[in-house]
């Protein structure tokens, strides 16, 4: 028998026969909850979440995506639109096996490289997008993209940034006498 990866039987799933796993470790900051709220309410649910179902009690269990199950049960303008139905993968797996596949795709989403993110910053700037609208949309304040602007090292992302008057140290006349 051929093997099919589950991702080719996504089942709509009523929110409320899916439940969370008690194991996940992995957290998510509110500024990138506010972010993935705003990516689904945006972009919709392009993810299914990862369940095992349990027929003994008719529920499906996260594996992974709790996050994007949160923001269904969180924000009712999401619950409607989606009629409060998930996208769910099924995988038939024990719990150990559920286990270490929440912690792998956990882990396999990675980071944001640095000098990556900068250049989206920069290449975004050149498109003419705003602090704010690149603040909006990519979830990040007002700090972290002038820190990305400054890796850049370009003045050009600077040009409509007021800068103060430049201060200068008073020069004290030094002995080698401390008192």
């Amino acid at each position: 028998m051929e093997y099919k990866s589950p991702v080719y039987n996504i089942v709509a799933v009523p929110v409320e026969k899916i439940v969370p796993n008690t194991y996940n470790p992995n957290a998510v900051a509110p500024p990138e909850m506010k972010l993935l709220y705003e990516s689904i309410k945006s972009d919709g649910y392009t993810m299914p979440i990862v369940c095992y179902y349990a027929k003994s009690k008719d529920i499906y269990i996260i594996v992974d995506g709790f996050h994007r199950y949160r923001v269904m049960i969180e924000h009712t303008d999401i619950y409607e639109r989606e009629g409060g139905m998930l996208p769910v993968s099924v995988i038939n797996k024990s719990l150990d096996q559920r286990m270490a596949s929440t912690i792998r795709h956990n882990r396999a989403r990675g980071s944001h490289s640095v000098d990556l993110m900068s250049n989206i910053v920069k290449e975004l700037h050149e498109l003419g997008r705003s602090d704010n609208w690149i603040s909006k949309h990519l979830g990040m304040d007002k700090d972290e993209i002038l820190r990305l602007k400054q890796i850049t090292g370009l003045a050009t992302l600077f040009k409509d940034i007021n800068f103060g008057k430049a201060w200068r140290p008073i020069e004290e006349e030094y002995t080698s006498d401390p008192n």
